[in-house]
This record gives C-alpha cells, structure tokens and sequence, in this order.
C-alpha cells in the first residue's frame, strides 16, 4: 500500500526526531526511498530499513511537484516507492518483506519456523485489511445528528478489531511474538502509536484491553519508532481534514466510498 498524502503540504517536511533521521539518510545511496514524512505507509518501511541498518536515501516527495524519477519508477506517484538497483518497488508490506528477504545478514525480523513466518502473515494482512480501514472509518465519520449511533457503532468496530489483534499476541510479549520485536509489530505500530487523534478529533477511543497498553507502551518507546516521528502538532492540521472527511489521499477517498486500503 503506498499513499500520497497531499494536506501534507501544510508542513512540508519532517520535524523533531524525523527531521534528523532524515538529515542523517540524505548521501547517496543505491537504495533510494521515496517518502512522505507524514505518511504511515512510509514509516512502516522506514522502520525496517533502520532496524535492519540498510544504508538508504531518503527522498521526500512534494505531492504537487513529484519528481520525474519518481514517476519514472512509479507513474502513480504515491509513496512509499523503493529504487532497488535502479528498479522500482511500491506497496508498503510487499516492501517491507523484500528489505527481510533481498538483506538476509542483517536483523531477521520473520520468524524461522515456517509456520510462525506464515502466522505473521496472516496478521500482517489483518492490519491492512482490518485494523487500517476501521481505524479510517472512525476518524472519518460524521454524525449526521444528535441521534446518530453511527460513531458508537464505528468505534466499537476498530475496538473490536484491535480486541481481536492483541488477542494473537504472545501473552507474556511486550511485542507481538513475544520478548523481541518482528515485522508485525513494524506494520502495525505508524497506527498504534497515532490513536491520540481519536482523542483530539473524536472524543477518544475506549478501552482495548491490558495486553494493548502494554504493547503500545513498548512500541512507542522503541527508538526506530521515536526517530521515524514528527511532532504531533503538525500531524494535527493534516489529521484535521481526515476528521472532517475533507482529506483527499487515496485512503481517505477510497474510506469515503465504502472501499478497503486501496
């Protein structure tokens, strides 16, 4: 899944902790990674690349004056888009599992035993087509009046979903497969460390459960995640337009009509 996000020109770049991974990934690389700082499709790639320490570059993409070797690589222009020996890849999880794959000498973050690898990907594609589209109905609806249980229901069904995701968790964690972190946790965390908009924009969110807390707590502490985070204040006026369903990302029109990640 890759997402243009273009209310991101509200603040252009990148800021606080970001703002110096990004400083410290701008030499040339032959790795090339073309993101969006306020994107989580681009972080849960960045992410991998720093948990692995794969030298890459990164390259933020100005959504209304893309690069012409973006849309060389990719005529869509979305990020995240991965140059790899001067070849394109798009779709953050198909990303994400090649960097496992094309760099094996680094951090394994799949486990070994096939079946647990093929578990992992089971939940993998629960955050994409589960967690990721209620998470964007919530944030999205609109009441239609002082009457309206549509934001109750809403809630209740990204609640559910999360209630559903942490109970596949090993029990003891904090991570999703137990004491070390693993490509699920990197998916899913640019969502799970982001649920204060539902308390800024929605009047908050309920509880998930214990298991949940304990696993956010350990994924916002972790230092790959810290870095790859911007300031929350300027996250507001982008999240702002999704919570007036106003934004226009391929996300938030596809969350408009009905339809899944796109």
């Amino acid at each position: 899944m890759g997402q243009e996000h273009p209310d991101s020109r509200l603040f252009p770049h990148a800021t606080g902790a970001a703002e110096k991974m990004v400083h410290a990934h701008q030499k040339e690389e032959p790795l090339k990674l073309y993101s969006g700082w306020f994107c989580p499709f681009v972080q849960r790639v960045l992410l991998v690349l720093l948990e692995k320490r794969i030298p890459f570059q990164y390259i933020e993409v100005n959504p209304y004056n893309k690069p012409k070797s973006l849309l060389d690589l990719n005529p869509r222009g979305l990020v995240p888009t991965l140059q790899y020996d001067n070849k394109p890849l798009y779709e953050s999880t198909v990303v994400c599992e090649f960097l496992e794959e094309a760099y094996p000498d680094t951090k394994r973050l799949l486990p070994a035993d096939p079946y647990e690898r093929a578990r992992t990907r089971i939940w993998v594609d629960f955050v994409t087509s589960r967690v990721i589209p209620s998470f964007h109905r919530f944030l999205q609806y609109q009441p239609k009046g002082p009457e309206d249980k549509g934001l109750a229901k809403v809630r209740e069904d990204f609640l559910g979903q999360l209630r559903l995701f942490a109970g596949e968790m090993d029990p003891t964690g904090p991570f999703f497969l137990g004491k070390e972190l693993s490509l699920i946790d990197l998916i899913i965390a640019p969502w799970a460390v982001r649920l204060w908009v539902f308390d800024h924009f929605k009047g908050g969110l309920g509880t998930v459960n214990d298991r949940w807390d304990k696993y956010v707590g350990a994924l916002e502490k972790r230092e790959t995640i810290i870095e790859t985070t911007s300031e929350r204040e300027h996250y507001l006026p982008i999240y702002q337009r999704y919570a007036d369903d106003t934004a226009q990302s391929e996300l938030a029109k596809a969350t408009r009509e009905g339809k899944g990640v796109p």
